[in-house]
């Protein structure tokens, strides 16, 4: 790597820091707090989401711009519903929101970590090319360890079950960042915006966080999901 592109990386990972430094303490006290502030957070990203998705999508016919709205309507929706839902009235609520973020996060950031310092094979190199498999396992296992921290935080949910539930939404949140990079490239877009300095779009940063929403929120219906989310009566 050249020393202009190593500026470059430096650049964007101190932006990341500070983005993150600034938007996680608040997103994480609405969540401890739960109600209408959570709520509010929540509905407010998806209209952000759908927006930059609204913009990415121009362009096309009446009819296939038509899809792909529903289609983003769609993708904004059951996860936003999945968070509020999941969240719940439960004082205890917040443990099964920060159990998601934790996994999501720490997938996210040892996948980027992971797939920079290792190398090797590209994941899915035509959708993204910057993904490796060093970096899908790396993050894939740093999930379930952040997984299974958080979940102590709770009650009735053995490590085994954490653990377990854990593995579900890392592969979930990597299939989510997967599908919105390969929605920016059909649309030929690196960003979905520029919100976010380092992370470009609010979609570029919760793609993943979608993800494993709606995943959570699938094994909390089937009762899979311990006692994480009880709001959905996941007692499994």
């Amino acid at each position: 790597m050249s020393d202009a592109a190593r500026g470059i990386v430096s650049k964007n990972l101190v932006q990341r820091v500070l983005s993150a430094a600034v938007l996680a303490p608040v997103v994480l006290l609405a969540t401890w707090y739960g109600g209408a502030p959570f709520a509010l957070i929540i509905l407010l990203i998806a209209v952000l989401a759908f927006l930059e998705w609204s913009a990415m999508t121009r362009g096309r016919g009446g009819g296939e711009r038509a899809l792909w709205l529903a289609f983003g309507a769609l993708y904004v929706v059951l996860p936003t519903a999945a968070l509020i839902v999941l969240r719940g009235s439960d004082p205890a609520g917040w443990v099964g929101i920060a159990f998601i973020f934790a996994v999501v996060w720490a997938t996210d950031t040892a996948a980027y970590f992971g797939g920079r310092s290792i190398g090797g094979p590209k994941l899915w190199p035509r959708v993204s090319p910057g993904k490796t498999w060093s970096g899908a396992i790396t993050g894939f296992l740093a999930g379930i360890a952040a997984g299974v921290l958080v979940s102590r935080l709770g009650e009735g949910t053995s490590v085994a079950a954490a653990a377990g539930v854990a593995a579900l939404l890392s592969v979930a949140a990597q299939l989510g960042d997967l599908l919105e990079s390969a929605v920016k490239r059909r649309f030929a877009v690196k960003d979905s915006g520029s919100v976010i300095p380092g992370h470009g779009g609010v979609l570029d940063r919760i793609d993943s966080l979608y993800g494993a929403a709606v995943m959570a929120w699938l094994l909390a219906l089937a009762g899979l999901s311990g006692h994480l989310f009880r709001s959905v009566g996941g007692s499994g």
